[in-house]
């Protein structure tokens, strides 16, 4: 037990050595933090809130602002790991109005899972919903489930119909145009 103690504090020990020597060489915990002095609607134009900031007891960056950068990011424009806003981007991407990153929320979704008005992604769920897995009212994907779809089994005419005349390019992809 004394000699498993020993080997423990000499680890810690030496692990204490190699985080001081990295903090020299600038690889320590540091964090960036950008905020505007414009002020819009009480926010600032941008706000880059990344890494841990012992001030504020922050282990992650919080942003917030017109345009948020951060590990946590909330505005207009959110970039992020964790991004909200009106057009988010990132990991968990909730936008309102366009959402990207791989799980994504908004009118316009687009990514590794989709939930929005259209949706795009590897497993898409909307109105619109194109991908892999795909579940809409329109859908179109490798196996596709709502009121009109396209998939390896099925070429529904609605369906055919709204995807041609909206994304045109698809056309050889979705199969032959019907009734004109």
């Amino acid at each position: 037990m004394n000699d498993e103690n020993a080997q423990l504090k000499q680890r810690i020990a030496a692990l204490e050595r190699e985080m001081a020597i990295l903090k020299q060489r600038g690889y320590g915990y540091r964090g960036i933090r950008k905020r505007s002095a414009i002020m819009l609607w009480g926010l600032p134009l941008y706000d880059i809130a990344m890494g841990p900031d012992p001030k504020k007891g922050e282990l992650r960056g919080h942003a917030r602002g017109i345009i948020a950068i951060g590990d946590f990011a909330a505005g207009v424009l959110a970039i992020g790991g964790i991004a909200w806003g009106g057009i988010a981007i990132g990991g968990l991407a909730l936008g309102l109005l366009f959402g990207i990153g791989g799980l994504a929320t908004g009118l316009l979704a687009i990514g590794g899972l989709a939930i929005g008005g259209i949706a795009v992604g590897g497993g898409a769920l909307g109105g619109i919903a194109i991908g892999g897995g795909a579940v809409g009212y329109y859908g179109v994907g490798g196996s596709a489930f709502g009121a009109h779809v396209i998939d390896g089994l099925r070429q529904d005419p609605e369906a055919l119909r709204l995807f041609n005349e909206w994304l045109p390019f698809l056309q050889d992809t979705l199969g032959p145009r019907r009734g004109g």
